[in-house]
């Protein structure tokens, strides 16, 4: 069944606030580092991020790859003007008596280039994550969603790792450890994802009772920005 409704439902809108909310958490909290062992450590984004790509299954696998795409593109806005919003406010000129200017900075702030490996990771990770998906329930027949989920985020947070940590990182620190922190960043957010395994399968079964909707994406044409 393919769903021809030309509006979004109440569940779909909750879902695309709370998809949001976590992406701009996920990258106001990236700053902060978490010394996961002596030898190991990771953004503290990792403990939220990946929620980012268990909501992309929810919206591909019940509504299909056209709102996905939709979602995929609002945070991707939101984020963007999120981040000129920290720069602006950073930028005002601050009281004298106000102590705590840089250390606003410091939180709030990113550099062109970290903030660029940051959108240009989600956009490739998200997009690929939901076509794959997309294209694995067709094949299918809607069957082995842990299957389809699982491998759709080996390649999605593949491209956002190795992305995001080549293009903020290359060049200021020693190959072996950028490749350590793609590999651990990687591991990380796709045990995250086969963990919540069965959150996503009762959120999806839910879902297609409720909006009575189950899409297959048949005649779509993988263009990320229409079609």
């Amino acid at each position: 069944m393919t769903n021809k409704k030309s509006t979004v439902s109440t569940m779909f809108m909750v879902l695309a606030v709370v998809y949001v909310t976590c992406l701009l958490l996920s990258n106001l909290i990236a700053g902060k580092m978490w010394a996961v062992t002596s030898s190991i450590t990771l953004p503290a984004a990792v403990i939220l991020f990946p929620i980012t790509y268990i909501f992309g299954d929810v919206f591909t696998e019940v509504y299909g790859f056209r709102k996905a795409r939709t979602v995929i593109w609002l945070g991707f806005a939101c984020s963007f003007f999120a981040v000129a919003v920290y720069l602006i406010t950073i930028a005002l000129p601050h009281p004298g008596f106000w102590e705590n200017q840089d250390a606003y900075a410091v939180v709030m702030g990113t550099t062109p280039r970290v903030a660029a490996a940051s959108f240009i990771g989600y956009l490739f990770g998200e997009f690929s994550n939901s076509i794959i998906l997309s294209k694995l329930k067709v094949a299918t027949k809607g069957k082995k969603l842990y299957l389809r989920t699982i491998l759709s985020t080996l390649v999605g947070e593949g491209f956002d790792s190795v992305i995001f940590i080549m293009v903020s990182f290359w060049g200021t620190m020693d190959t072996k450890t950028i490749l350590n922190m793609i590999l651990f960043q990687y591991l990380f957010k796709v045990c995250y994802e086969i963990i919540f395994t069965p959150a996503t399968y009762a959120i999806v079964n839910r879902l297609k009772k409720i909006e009575d909707v189950d899409t297959y994406d048949y005649d779509v044409k993988y263009n990320v920005i229409k079609g």
